[in-house]
């Protein structure tokens, strides 16, 4: 298949298993598009308090990441009920950095993926509203993987497959 320029950046908040869902979510993606994992855990970023520094070049890599990017898919899992805190720290430094910080998530098709201890209801159902939000049109399915299971793939395929479909028309209405 030919390369069609879409980008799909694969964003995962830890660097075990939600990394590996990253991974395993990036092979399943048609070869025609161009997928790119972020691990939050290697920015190493600050904790975002205002007025707090940061290395400029770090935050400005990042943010283009976000807005050269067509889709998303987020791999986090649930912490404490809700959004983890490198997640919400990664955003922060996002909407607070850019002076156009919506250019980052505005339009932009996105899936909430987890792989958490429990069913991660809160942190899925969160997350939705936070991106939203930012202008982020959530896909209706999550894609989740509880405990030692494994990745139903005929599932994630049906879900994968339609995100692609408007990611596809999106490009074709620009």
């Amino acid at each position: 298949m030919e390369s069609n320029n879409t980008k799909i950046l694969i964003i995962s908040a830890t660097s075990k298993n939600n990394l590996v869902l990253a991974n395993q979510l990036s092979g399943l993606i048609d070869v025609g598009y161009s997928t790119e994992i972020l691990n939050l855990e290697d920015l190493e970023l600050p904790l975002f308090v205002p007025g707090i520094e940061c290395d400029r070049e770090t935050v400005n890599a990042l943010v283009e990441r976000f807005r050269s990017a067509h889709g998303f898919i987020f791999c986090a899992p649930e912490y404490n009920g809700g959004v983890p805190p490198i997640l919400s720290n990664t955003i922060a430094w996002i909407t607070t950095f850019s002076n156009d910080w919506r250019d980052a998530f505005n339009g932009k098709i996105a899936i909430i993926a987890s792989h958490s201890s429990g069913p991660a209801y809160s942190f899925l159902s969160t997350f939705r509203d936070q991106l939203e939000y930012l202008g982020t049109i959530v896909m209706p399915r999550t894609i989740m993987v509880k405990g030692d299971q494994t990745l139903n793939e005929r599932s994630v395929h049906t879900i994968v497959s339609g995100f692609t479909k408007i990611l596809n028309n999106q490009k074709g209405l620009d």
